[in-house]
């Protein structure tokens, strides 16, 4: 194989060939930022309104907390659309690249990956310059990345290869600090594709996809590289055996890399993710490439033409993400910060509410019941003196009015009581509107006790029963209500997560496949 016929030769003219035309992108723009208004004006219309309920209610201190929720996410959302700002700079200083994010775990080979392409690039004629972020600043060094069996990549640091490639080498998720995993995660927006380095001692880690399946949902195309696809094998050199390294064999890194991409692939389904933006795997070494001289036999046989062919099939759809990327990164904020947000932690809560006032109304039924017997209880013990006073004096309207007052209080203080949730929608007058003249069937002659005191009973009774439901029904729609609002919020974050998912595809049209 030539120099001229390799696929690493092709791949760098097309690289020199890049062509980054913008794409108009002001009517998606204009209509993600329609979206966003509209949300707001959406979530300020439907806003939950506990009205009856005092603040002790559980249903209104889970109204309430959804309110903050709500204040809480607005808040946040401001901070994490600066929080884009690094990622945004990066991609605006290199408009004029193809920007790959290397992404793997520390052990995974990335910095010597970088340094190797570095490396042919070099050879080739082509112009290197090594960069790292810096106080948010971009600072060129001629230092190339450190390379060792630990973390070395304490920060972003790039390298751009020829004119209009950059690589760009991240302190893994899976980092030992805290601060480079958040570091991975700021600047990975700014990426068109990824690379997933793997290492074929521990290949294809599919827990590591989990922090890619945002990257693979924005239209990203993942390409999996497993490094340090190389074995030691014992030999005879000068007529001892000794340990050598070699490349693996075609049909071992066929089926390591045939096990890495169906687990890779399980593993996407299962987070959401079209599989059709995973790439086929490619296995290389860049030690025994190095070993040998870099010849076209030893980088044939080190994987890297295949590397190179594979790198061709990505360049359109790079190049496609690219020409739209200012508005996937809006559009990124908003469905996962904006939108994400409330279906992750709103509507839990709003369903939360509503099956917590499904369960208040069964409760109201139950309690409808047992008000009016409390309430009965301690009213009729209160006959017999009423009557006793009633015999004597033969005042119907005294004893209608004492037994109106003596149930009226009986009643609010079980009330009071048992609807302690809903003391706000039952703060209305509750004294007695029926009375109990009727019950007495006193003739002004003759009067039977005992046929009385039954009557009584039972129109006390009666009365209760009105109260308890005229109470419980002021209760009840108070909760359907608030049922009913908690439903129709739910139902305007749902309209407006279909209204932006159908944003994607004026916006993703044409994108190769």
């Amino acid at each position: 194989m030539t120099t001229a016929a390799s696929h690493e030769a092709r791949f760098l003219r097309e690289v020199d060939a890049f062509e980054f035309v913008a794409r108009d992108l002001d009517a998606i723009l204009h209509a993600l930022e329609t979206w966003r208004t509209q949300l707001a004006a959406d979530l300020l219309a439907h806003r939950l309104e506990p009205a009856g309920l005092p603040t002790h209610s559980p249903l209104a201190q889970r109204t309430n907390g959804i309110h903050t929720l709500l204040s809480e996410s607005a808040s946040r959302w401001t901070q994490q659309r600066v929080s884009l700002l690094p990622a945004q700079s990066l991609a605006q200083a290199f408009d004029d690249c193809a920007l790959l994010l290397v992404f793997g775990k520390f052990n995974a080979g990335k910095s010597a990956f970088c340094n190797f392409l570095a490396d042919r690039f070099l050879a080739l004629g082509k112009t290197v310059q090594y960069f790292h972020a810096e106080a948010g600043d971009l600072v060129e060094t001629v230092e190339r990345f450190c390379e060792g069996s630990t973390e070395t990549t304490a920060r972003l640091q790039g390298v751009r290869l020829g004119e209009k490639l950059v690589l760009l080498d991240t302190p893994g998720l899976h980092s030992v600090t805290q601060e480079n995993a958040a570091l991975t995660r700021r600047f990975m927006e700014s990426a068109d594709a990824v690379l997933w380095l793997t290492s074929s001692t521990s290949p294809g880690q599919v827990q590591e996809l989990d922090e890619l399946g945002n990257e693979l949902r924005r239209g990203k195309v993942l390409m999996p590289v497993v490094t340090r696809s190389d074995m030691y094998e014992e030999d005879e050199v000068d007529g001892a055996i000794c340990k050598v390294l070699r490349n693996k064999s075609t049909a071992t890194r066929v089926e390591q890399e045939a096990d890495v991409e169906a687990r890779a692939q399980e593993k996407l389904r299962s987070l959401g993710v079209d599989v059709a933006r995973l790439e086929s795997p490619v296995s290389v070494s860049a030690y025994m490439a190095r070993a040998a001289g870099h010849t076209p036999e030893a980088m044939d046989e080190a994987g890297f033409e295949r590397l190179y062919e594979a790198l061709l099939t990505i360049t359109a759809s790079t190049l496609d993400y690219k020409r739209r990327k200012y508005a996937e990164l809006v559009l990124h904020h908003l469905e996962e910060d904006v939108l994400g947000a409330l279906q992750r932690d709103v509507l839990p809560a709003l369903g939360g509410l509503r099956a917590a006032a499904q369960a208040a109304l069964l409760a109201l039924d139950e309690c409808e019941t047992r008000l009016v017997n409390a309430a009965w209880r301690r009213s009729v013990p209160m006959l017999p003196a009423l009557l006793d006073a009633f015999m004597e004096a033969r005042d119907v309207d005294a004893l209608s009015a004492s037994l109106a007052r003596a149930v009226d209080e009986n009643f609010a203080q079980e009330a009071q009581a048992q609807l302690t949730d809903y003391a706000d929608a039952i703060a209305q007058d509750h004294s007695a509107s029926l009375p109990f003249t009727e019950a007495t069937h006193f003739n002004g002659e003759t009067i039977d006790y005992q046929p009385l005191y039954s009557a009584l009973q039972n129109a006390i009774r009666d009365d209760l029963m009105r109260r308890s439901k005229a109470a419980c029904d002021a209760c009840r729609a108070t909760v359907e209500r608030l049922s009913e609002q908690a439903a129709a919020l739910t139902a305007s974050i749902d309209s407006q997560g279909s209204a932006l998912i159908a944003l994607k595809t004026p916006l993703r049209e044409g994108v190769s496949s």
